[in-house]
């Protein structure tokens, strides 16, 4: 019968899906990041969408709502480290899908130096051999918050994390 909750999809394709050039700009991406397939770009392009469509509604409402729910989405995204302290509203409206990707666990594990390529980091995050803090992620995916990004290292029962690189 399956499971009782209605599931949504948390992206959306392309209109277009023949489209050469938007094409190239995906696997350049997903070559670049590491990404599984194309799914898994379309799902942070469609978190991006939405943070966009909330700094658009804003506009539209009185003055005190938009400035409570503007300041709210900036410190969100303050805390996840996607936008910058002094960042003002506008930023939002600028922000592109690689900012959202540079703050994904398996890019932020290769940055940091424990694994040599971005699909390395990728299978010990999935191996569970990398944790945040004190505990273990095994979703490339998980976006890491500021906060949480000196916190990265190998799991304590990692064979990796004895090696000196």
């Amino acid at each position: 019968m399956g499971d009782p909750r209605r599931l949504k999809k948390k992206f959306k394709k392309p209109r277009n899906p023949f489209e050469k050039a938007r094409i190239n700009e995906e696997l350049e991406y997903i070559g670049k990041y590491g990404l599984r397939n194309k799914r898994e770009f379309w799902k942070s392009r469609a978190t991006l969408t939405r943070w966009r469509e909330i700094a658009r509604y804003t506009r539209t409402l009185p003055k005190e709502k938009a400035i409570e729910t503007q300041e709210t989405l900036i410190k969100r995204l303050n805390r996840l480290g996607i936008l910058g302290t002094e960042a003002e509203f506008e930023d939002v409206l600028l922000l592109t899908v690689e900012d959202l990707l540079k703050r994904r666990l398996q890019t932020l594990v290769h940055e940091k130096g424990l694994a040599r390529t971005v699909y390395q980091a990728r299978q010990l995050i999935v191996h569970k051999h990398i944790q945040v803090g004190d505990k273990r992620i095994n979703a490339p995916s998980y976006i890491v918050k500021k906060e949480e990004e000196n916190l990265i290292s190998f799991a304590p029962s990692s064979p990796y994390g004895t090696i000196k690189q």
